[in-house]
Order: C-alpha cells, then sequence, then structure tokens
C-alpha cells in the first residue's frame, strides 16, 4: 500500500494552532517555512525580547501549561505576513505579525485572554533568521504515522485520539503501525525532498489537551506507556536533500 502525506502543517506561532497548506519549499538543515517563526514570551521567561534567541519551552506559553491556547485558531498569510487568531471559528483579532504595531494588536488580544500572573504579560518574539522556536535546537521536519496514532486510540485508550495532539509537521497514512520506528537512522524520499531520521519524539503532557475544545482530558504518555513500554509518537527527520514536498506526496527508503 501506498505511504503518503495526507496533511501539511506549520505552526506559526509557537503554542498556537496549526497552519494547514498543501505543499511547501524545504531548504537542507532547515525545518518547514514559517515554523515556529514566532514565540510568545510570558512574565517570568529568561528570552530577552530586543534580542530573542533559541529557549527551552519554559519560556514561552505553551500547551503543557496553558491548555487555554487550544481555544484559540490561526490563519496565516504568509505573502503579508498577516495572522488571524479565531474563537470558535470567528476572528478576535489581527494583524501584520512582522510588523510591531501588527505584534501589539495580537499581544493585547493574548494579555486579555490569558490569565495574569507569572505566566502572564504575553509579548510576540520572532526567532532568528533560518531558525525557529521548536522543542530541539536542531531544525528538524517532524512526522506522524496516522496508523500509529489509530493504534494507540483503539488498542489503550479505546477514545478518538485528534492526531492534532501531536503536532506534527507531516501527517502520512498506509504505512503499519509504529514503522517509523524502523526507519531511525535511515534516509527516506518525499516528492524531490531527502530527510535523514533521526529520532523517535517522546511526548510530553502537552498531548493531553484536546486541540478542538482545551480541555486536558486524557494522558497520552502514560497510555503510550501503559500500552506500548515507550512514549514515542512521530519520528524528527533532518532535511539533507531540498525541494517540494506536496500533499498526496509518496515516502518511500532511500537505498
Amino acid at each position: 500500500m501506498k505511504i503518503q502525506i495526507d496533511e501539511i502543517c506549520r505552526y506559526p506561532v509557537k503554542g498556537l494552532a496549526a497552519d494547514i497548506i498543501s505543499e511547501t519549499n524545504l531548504v537542507p538543515g532547515e525545518g518547514l517555512p514559517y515554523d515556529r517563526r514566532w514565540g510568545i514570551i510570558h512574565a517570568s521567561s529568561d528570552v530577552d525580547p530586543a534580542a530573542p534567541a533559541w529557549a527551552p519551552k519554559k519560556n514561552f506559553l505553551m500547551l503543557a501549561r496553558d491548555e487555554k491556547l487550544a481555544q484559540l485558531g490561526l490563519e496565516f498569510d504568509e505573502e503579508n505576513g498577516q495572522l488571524t487568531i479565531t474563537r470558535k471559528g470567528k476572528p478576535v483579532s489581527r494583524g501584520v505579525i512582522r510588523d510591531h504595531i501588527g505584534r501589539q494588536t495580537l499581544q493585547t488580544f493574548l494579555s486579555a485572554f490569558m490569565p495574569t500572573g507569572s505566566r502572564g504579560m504575553p509579548k510576540i518574539v520572532e526567532a532568528p533568521a533560518s531558525d525557529g522556536f521548536t522543542d530541539t535546537q536542531p531544525n528538524f521536519v517532524s512526522l506522524i504515522n496516522l496508523a500509529s496514532v489509530k493504534d494507540l486510540e483503539e488498542r489503550v485508550l479505546q477514545q478518538p485520539v485528534h492526531p492534532h495532539r501531536f503536532r506534527g509537521n507531516l501527517y502520512f497514512s498506509g504505512a503499519t503501525p509504529w514503522v517509523e520506528g524502523d526507519w531511525i537512522a535511515k534516509k527516506i524520499k518525499i516528492g524531490d525532498v531527502i530527510l535523514a531520521v533521526e529520532e523517535m519524539i517522546g511526548r510530553c503532557a502537552a498531548t493531553n489537551v484536546n486541540p478542538e475544545n482545551g480541555e486536558v482530558d486524557m494522558n497520552v504518555p502514560l497510555s503510550l506507556r501503559r500500552g506500548f513500554g515507550h512514549m514515542d509518537m512521530g519520528i524528527y527527520a533532518r532535511v539533507i536533500e531540498g525541494g517540494t514536498i506536496r500533499q498526496g506526496d509518496e515516502i518511500t527508503l532511500v537505498d
């Protein structure tokens, strides 16, 4: 059966919803364009807003501790940099995120929406060029096997598991459950792109948050450990030959 890309997702703002796209261009050593390009720091963050640099996720608003973020949707126009935050499908804030005034507009909404305290006073900061505020410092592309998600759903949790809990870049179908573990230290080809598969992705409490309503309604890491003896879901891969990938592209192992 053909293994293919079902969905391509990027997350322009770390902690906010996915922006689903039909195709993208990848460059060696980099992640998806605009993926985690911006982050939301809080009052107790160590990140310098005047000179932002990569920092551990504790310095940002994130689903593992700020699950209310999952109540928000997102629309991003890369041509003009306009980012729209939605709630229940309706726009609630809009601004050109590349622009200081636009960021101020978005921050004003987030300040009113999020609780006050040590994780309040949200500020949107931009990552350094050709970098992103990903959880791991190397610029990886993350891939999620939908069959593995389904296996977790049916064999352990026995309730629906939305794949977006895992905040992957590339969601693929047509594979057997957990086969992605066999790809570690191998190369895969997608469209024009060749990626080196580096490691499995260990999961944290962020996956406990339902991306459709912002509720913490299951314990995914514990369920993975009880059901399969690990807390992994998905793989990290490094781009070694660039090019274009599209929804529907086939994934093949490179000899």
